[in-house]
């Protein structure tokens, strides 16, 4: 098995196209790898989804040229190692506001001596040598409020951290705006920006959810390298929006809001 897709598709591109699965859908990670995404991220935090779902949908995808990343609400060492136990290529751990909080998420994708991680394949593909599958692991500590804005510099200096990943209307919310002005507002654009500057400045990977293709360009414009598109879910509800338009005879505009995971 390769050593990480993920790691893979960030070698070879300057920016790499994500989408994102809420629900536990049989298709949707598959349309994804079709239509030429690079990544696809599994919603274990605010999606309909627990890990042993994620498992499941990872071991379709083994034989699917897709990379895989994955949610989580914590640092909690137990769910990251089941996932990555599953063949998760990531994971995006939400809500990081220090160091201490990226370091432990640091720590439960690594064995002893320098880590938590229990040792407990479940895919036989991955193979038992610790090193390598320590190596494939990628974690990206979410940036979504303001202390996590004040201390992204020592968090991105965490040893063993693979990157940074924003959340658009959490950091809206954390910096007293709302959500529709998670795109708009000066404030929330300029935090996205010392978010982006502090990882290049750390030689690690700035991600960020931005929900549409439009905005998504305008990110990857910024210097962010792993973006986020759209959800199975927003991707269905605009191609079926399109196809009813298409029927009646009318012409749909992709709409100005992007998402805000």
């Amino acid at each position: 098995m390769s050593v990480s897709r993920l790691q893979d598709a960030l070698a070879a591109n300057a920016t790499i196209w994500g989408g994102w699965v809420v629900g536990p859908t049989i298709i949707g990670p598959e349309e994804f790898a079709h239509a030429g995404y690079h990544y696809v991220g599994f919603d274990v935090q605010h999606g309909y989804l627990d890990d042993a779902d994620v498992a499941l949908l990872l071991r379709r995808l083994e034989h699917v040229p897709i990379a895989t990343a994955v949610r989580l609400p914590s640092p909690d060492p137990a769910p990251i190692g089941r996932v990555l136990d599953a063949g998760a290529d990531a994971v995006i751990i939400a809500m990081v506001e220090t160091p201490e909080q990226a370091a432990a998420a640091v720590a439960a994708t690594r064995y002893a001596p320098d880590g938590v991680r229990s040792f407990g394949p479940l895919r036989a593909s991955l193979g038992h040598d610790t090193a390598a599958l320590e190596s494939r692991a990628s974690v990206f500590a979410m940036i979504e409020t303001a202390q996590g804005v004040s201390e992204v510099d020592r968090i991105c200096a965490v040893p063993g951290l693979s990157g940074v990943y924003v959340g658009p209307a959490d950091l809206a919310i954390s910096l007293g705006h709302r959500v529709a002005d998670a795109w708009t507002h000066p404030d929330v654009r300029a935090a996205m920006v010392t978010i982006r500057s502090a990882a290049a400045a750390a030689g690690i990977v700035s991600g960020i959810h931005a929900g549409t293709g439009r905005l998504g360009r305008a990110m990857a414009d910024l210097g962010f390298q792993m973006v986020t598109l759209a959800s199975e879910s927003q991707a269905l509800r605009r191609g079926a929006a399109e196809h009813l338009d298409e029927a009646a005879g009318h012409t749909h505009d992709e709409s100005a809001q992007g998402g805000y995971q």
